[in-house]
């Protein structure tokens, strides 16, 4: 089950931020020594769309890679959420104002990913901030290569002590279950 999987988050993007929840999920992960997965991770990626896609694309190019996890903060969920579609609408490149909207769905079997998980919810919609924008990029980037490496999304509550063992406990389990598939 040994899966090599790259884990992404965001930089904070407002200014009484201290720290972003997706983040902070990636941190406490990394100081995890019992994962059975061969973890890479893009901490605090930048809070454009542009950029974002590009350091996760170089990644791409970098490493071999069975699994792509991307992960930004929902400071207004309660739980862990996979996004299931990201929507071009939300993208803000020049080449797209004009173009009509695009939907992408994730290649990723949602329900079976989502088994024995306790607080986790799949949602269809991605937000139409960065964090869609990434979600579309590299869904779309991977279905033009015709890769095979799979991606979903999910974002992230703001996490606290009391939510915290079970979002780590879900996410680890969401990770488990993706290198099933």
């Amino acid at each position: 089950m040994h899966k090599k999987i790259l884990l992404t988050s965001f930089d904070i993007w407002l200014s009484h931020q201290k720290s972003n929840s997706s983040d902070d999920l990636l941190l406490a992960l990394a100081k995890m020594a019992s994962l059975p997965h061969d973890l890479n991770f893009l901490h605090r990626l930048p809070v454009d769309v542009q950029q974002s896609s590009s350091h996760v694309i170089a990644k791409i190019h970098d490493i071999q890679l069975d699994y792509i996890i991307c992960c930004g903060m929902a400071a207004s969920r309660s739980k862990l959420t996979v996004e299931a579609i990201a929507s071009s609408t939300s993208i803000l490149l020049q080449e797209s104002l004009n173009s009509p909207e695009n939907i992408l769905q994730t290649t990723v079997d949602l329900e079976k990913l989502l088994v024995q998980t306790t607080a986790v919810e799949m949602s269809y919609d991605c937000g139409k901030f960065v964090c869609e924008g990434l979600y579309y990029s590299i869904l779309d980037y991977l279905h033009r290569s015709q890769l095979s490496i799979k991606c979903i999304f999910v974002h992230v509550p703001i996490l606290n002590p009391e939510n915290l063992p079970e979002i780590i406990a879900d996410f680890v389990l969401i990770m488990n279950n993706l290198a099933l598939l």
